[in-house]
């Protein structure tokens, strides 16, 4: 199976990152899952250039089913505080991937005849975007506490008024994560440039 390296790529990333996730750094405001979960891009990416966007949209439906067991599994695994999951960010987790992912090869595909380069950061940077709006408006934003009320007292924490990034004005606590965490993306997809050449490079030379 040609793609079955991006399949084990993308479920170690999705595995790894749902566990990474629940320690924290820098005061709460990154996660050690912030820094591995960007590489599902490079991964995608990867995929898109060397097989192809139906290669790549196979390999996103494994990271998907495997992303959503994982949260299954963590709303039933009980914390002092409640769920390691809440329903409210399982729901976020699987919506935000599923729609950057698949918008992540749209966009390569678009630009997949420009410079090497312009695809996979152009393509990334979109739909990182995406991927944080979608995630942490549906896990924290007050507006869809109208979930339940369950839902919205397992994640009041992140609405509470904070100074943005601890030094900013006050504005809610999952804004600021929204941002640190962007700001990863953005950082990793800058840096994913470079395996992403080197691995394309090799399996181009392997080719000929």
């Amino acid at each position: 199976m040609r793609i079955l390296s991006g399949v084990i790529a993308m479920a170690a990333i999705v595995v790894a990152s749902n566990i990474l996730v629940q320690f924290l750094i820098l005061d709460g405001l990154l996660t050690w899952g912030a820094f591995t979960y960007p590489l599902a891009f490079l991964v995608t990416d990867l995929m898109n250039r060397i097989y192809g966007p139906a290669a790549a949209r196979r390999v996103v439906g494994t990271g998907l089913l495997v992303g959503i067991a994982c949260s299954l599994i963590g709303t039933h695994v009980q914390l002092e505080f409640g769920p390691a999951v809440p329903i409210r960010v399982a729901i976020a987790s699987a919506t935000a991937f599923g729609v950057a992912q698949l918008l992540d090869i749209a966009v390569f595909n678009r630009l997949r005849l420009g410079i090497w380069w312009v695809a996979p950061l152009g393509s990334t940077l979109v739909s990182s975007v995406v991927d944080t709006v979608i995630f942490f408006s549906i896990a924290f934003a007050g507006v869809f506490n109208g979930i339940s009320a369950v839902a919205a007292s397992q994640v009041g924490w992140a609405q509470e008024g904070v100074p943005f990034l601890t030094a900013g004005p006050i504005a809610p606590l999952w804004v600021s994560l929204a941002v640190a965490d962007w700001g990863v993306k953005l950082a990793v997809a800058l840096v994913a440039l470079v395996p992403f050449r080197l691995i394309v490079g090799r399996v181009t030379q392997a080719r000929t």
